[in-house]
């Protein structure tokens, strides 16, 4: 009889990044095997566990804990990476950027908003 057995750890951070990096199938410009159109060029940070994420969903398939979106209170703390030239932001600047990188001007997924409360606590 086999025991299956679980990682108590997450896998190793994507050592391409200058943040703290996790997920599945990510390219060299955060896109991953979830969300790989042109324009998902970005990364989160999640307060769980102050790791970058091209994704919710990579978030849960690489962490070993439920996620915690960002907090109001550190709002003022870079929390969003551009993939395209690996620019930090903060949430409210991300979400003024009208979907493009503020440093670079590479296109954003406007269709993210829709997954917003994922990551950020309204605000």
């Amino acid at each position: 009889m086999t025991t299956a057995r679980r990682t108590t750890h997450a896998p190793a951070l994507d050592d391409r990044f200058a943040v703290p990096l996790r997920g599945l199938g990510v390219d060299a410009e955060t896109r991953c095997g979830h969300y790989d159109g042109p324009a998902d060029v970005v990364a989160l940070r999640f307060a769980c566990c102050d790791t970058f994420a091209p994704c919710h969903r990579c978030h849960d398939a690489t962490a070993d804990h439920p996620a915690e979106v960002w907090p109001r209170a550190r709002f003022d703390v870079p929390s969003v990476l551009c993939g395209v030239c690996r620019a930090t932001m903060t949430w409210p600047a991300y979400r003024a950027a009208d979907h493009a990188c503020p440093v670079c001007g590479a296109a954003f997924n406007p269709g993210c908003s829709a997954h917003a409360h994922h990551y950020a606590e309204a605000g």
